[in-house]
């Protein structure tokens, strides 16, 4: 029976194999250098018919022969996904890339939401999701350990979400003590809701609380800026800056030829 029953199982995935029309992966490009791109993403974006992305994103990649790159403006996932499961029904190899992890605010959530919108189109397609590096852990890297004990990471982008809930987020967010990511901190639309964020937390953390930004880490104009809540207001950051706000814990020390290190202890005291 026992032989039975694997022999079913067996017959069984080989008819789901059998029944797949297409792959459809998505994949983290991580957020810089080719080296921060894992060795599976760069194999598995090698044996693609067709690369779907953000123009910046698939300005990074070489286009292998026959490799068809489909690029997009930055507002348009929702319309990139469905396309990308449309084409991978049709029994193609599609690998969407996503600049970092492409489940961090990224392409990964964008197709699910397509599938879910419409499932017979995804029926038949064998869907992947390979990691990346999101920048907050680049970011991290690049400074010390400030993820060392208990974080969140909230994006200060209202596209998708009202401000209110942003706002909600994070006044709760540093009541409960966590070390705080922000992505998508500023653009041109709305260069003003970071400075918000900063006085809703400055309601609740103290002055000296260590905040850093770190843009385009990983480039070649990387930057990186350690400073105070209080004085968080006069640094620059844009989209290509992930903003982490330390926690009551977070402490900063002096290493070798001034170099300065941020981190996060890895307990905590009672109370």
């Amino acid at each position: 029976r026992r032989a039975l029953f694997l022999d079913h199982s067996f017959a069984r995935r080989a008819r789901t194999a059998h029944r797949m029309n297409g792959q459809l992966t998505i994949v983290g490009l991580g957020p810089g250098p080719s080296e921060w791109i894992t060795p599976a993403a760069d194999a598995t974006v090698s044996t693609a018919d067709v690369v779907p992305g953000y123009e910046s994103d698939l300005a990074r990649l070489t286009p292998r022969r026959g490799q068809i790159f489909e690029a997009s403006d930055n507002r348009e996932e929702r319309a990139r996904a469905k396309r990308a499961l449309e084409i991978a029904s049709s029994g193609k190899r599609v690998v969407v890339v996503s600049g970092g992890d492409p489940g961090v605010f990224a392409m990964a959530a964008a197709v699910f939401e397509a599938v879910d919108n419409a499932p017979d189109l995804a029926n038949d397609i064998d869907i992947r999701v390979e990691p990346g590096v999101t920048a907050m852990l680049a970011a991290a890297a690049r400074i010390g350990a400030p993820l060392g004990h208990d974080f969140c990471a909230i994006s200060l982008s209202d596209n998708l979400k009202p401000w209110a809930t942003i706002e909600k987020r994070l006044r709760l967010a540093a009541e409960a003590d966590f070390v705080i990511a922000l992505y998508n901190p500023a653009s041109k639309a709305r260069p003003e809701q970071i400075q918000e964020a900063f006085r809703i937390l400055s309601k609740i953390r103290a002055p000296e609380t260590i905040v850093a930004f770190a843009r385009a880490v990983g480039r070649a104009d990387e930057s990186i800026e350690i400073t105070t809540l209080a004085d968080a207001a006069k640094a620059k950051c844009d989209m290509r800056t992930v903003v982490l706000v330390g926690s009551p814990s977070t402490r900063a020390v002096e290493g070798s030829h001034g170099r300065t290190w941020v981190y996060t202890p890895r307990f905590v005291r009672d109370a």
